[in-house]
């Protein structure tokens, strides 16, 4: 594949793109996938260069010697840097640079970005890849691209047609059944002393529940709920959200339990750009997860395919012979720790609609054609300059055949300062065994649990 941008988009595709809606895809179509496709419709074979190499069905079990609860010990450790990315050779790999990596490297003598060998090593289930394939020839956007119908469990839209359908990958991707996990979050000031902020978070993703159908979702994509317990100035509040699938037809349902009056309020500000729980004013509550939320506000382009340079296989950022002070640094995080590989993403453009508000008046999105997770993102002030670069720094958690972020980092420019959530390296490991229902989801549930 050359450099630039491959487009892939037939002009039946570029007019679905303007009108953001798009039908279901043939049944010889979908008969790619497994074929010269993976499951999930990335491209199975690898470049012409050999530098990313064919997908051959990932991580599909633990190495030796893990056990249940560990932190995952990484695959790769014995890979070697293959070469730094540094402001003095970035121009050099401008073309596998997007504009948030460029600027973060001549922004910031002390960032680099080592590049490793690359292995595509996501992997879900099986039953994820028989539901995707059967969601190909089903799915489509509802009115204006703001919900989906016609799939369940799977990826909906495995040979994307537009930006919508892309962006609706990544909020229905697989992060399993039902989870939890004791994560920090901290946003260093410009001399590096931070302070952590503890939360204890449990997810059930409905739209990927074994017995999900499209008749029985109630419009929910997935339940949240988000402790706060520490520092004690925030500990005890509570956060409910039950994250609709169209967000312009039903508004999101998010209720808060504040501790000091110990009652249970609903919370309509938990969406666009408000900002994130606890995180100092420096990521968007549309900005947790890389994106989540109703996608309305925005116009978005697909403009192609692309071999980037992305954070990839982040094992080392995980582990836990790491403190937090190891990572936590001024102005950036320690790259030394992080690990960049070259894959193929889709890349995504949003601009903000006439007539509409949000801080950022244009978002890139780098999303990962193995897993539909977003891999980065730029985003660009009401003036159109860029402002904020965020990373999701990803592992294959591969006890739950899983691919998602270990650790988010959101980098400001302009304020010279950044915000990682995520950190996990000295807390317990995600469960992803969880045994829950909707039914642990509600308010009343949410007054019961409330204890300071």
């Amino acid at each position: 594949m050359k450099a630039g941008i491959r487009l892939l988009l037939a002009g039946s595709a570029l007019l679905a793109c303007a009108l953001g809606a798009a039908a279901a895809l043939s049944p010889a179509d979908a008969a790619r996938l497994g074929h010269d496709l993976t499951p999930l419709g990335g491209e199975k074979a690898g470049n012409a260069a050999g530098t990313i190499p064919a997908w051959d069905g990932g991580i599909t079990q633990a190495p030796p010697g893990y056990t249940a609860g560990m932190h995952h010990p990484d695959p790769f450790a014995a890979d070697a840097v293959q070469f730094t990315l540094t402001a003095a050779n970035a121009d050099q790999y401008a073309d596998k640079l997007g504009a948030g990596h460029l600027a973060l490297l001549k922004a910031y003598n002390t960032y680099k970005m080592p590049v490793y060998q690359t292995h595509r090593s996501a992997s879900n289930p099986q039953r994820i890849y028989d539901a995707t394939k059967k969601n190909a020839t089903t799915a489509s956007l509802t009115e204006g691209g703001n919900g989906i119908t016609g799939s369940v469990q799977g990826i909906p839209f495995p040979i994307p047609q537009n930006g919508l359908e892309v962006i609706w990958n990544h909020l229905t991707r697989y992060r399993g059944v039902a989870a939890n996990r004791s994560i920090s979050q901290a946003a260093p000031q410009r001399n590096g002393s931070y302070t952590l902020v503890d939360f204890d978070d449990e997810f059930l993703f409905n739209y990927c529940r074994e017995d999900a159908a499209e008749a029985n979702l109630d419009n929910v994509l997935l339940y949240f709920k988000q402790a706060v317990t520490a520092p004690a100035r925030l500990a005890g509040s509570i956060l409910l959200v039950h994250e609709t699938m169209d967000q312009v037809k039903e508004k999101r349902r998010a209720w808060l339990y504040n501790a000091g009056q110990r009652r249970v309020r609903l919370a309509p500000s938990i969406e666009y750009d408000n900002p994130g729980t606890a995180s100092d004013g420096m990521r968007t509550s549309d900005q947790f997860d890389m994106f989540n939320g109703a996608p309305d506000r925005y116009e978005w382009k697909l403009i192609g395919k692309k071999e980037m340079y992305m954070p990839y296989n982040s094992y080392k950022l995980h582990s836990n012979t790491l403190k937090y002070d190891d990572i936590l640094k001024p102005l950036h995080i320690n790259q030394d720790l992080t690990r960049y590989e070259l894959h193929r993403v889709w890349v995504v453009d949003a601009t903000l609609k006439s007539g509409t508000n949000h801080i950022y008046s244009r978002r890139t999105f780098y999303i990962d054609e193995d897993s539909w997770q977003v891999l980065a993102v730029d985003q660009y002030d009401g003036r159109g300059n860029l402002w904020r670069v965020s990373e999701a720094h990803c592992i294959n958690y591969y006890d739950a055949l899983i691919f998602w972020s270990t650790l988010e980092v959101h980098t400001d420019l302009i304020a010279g300062r950044y915000l990682a959530i995520g950190l996990d390296n000295q807390s317990k490991m995600y469960n992803f065994g969880l045994t829950r229902s909707p039914q642990d989801y509600t308010p009343a549930r949410l007054r019961q649990e409330g204890v300071r």
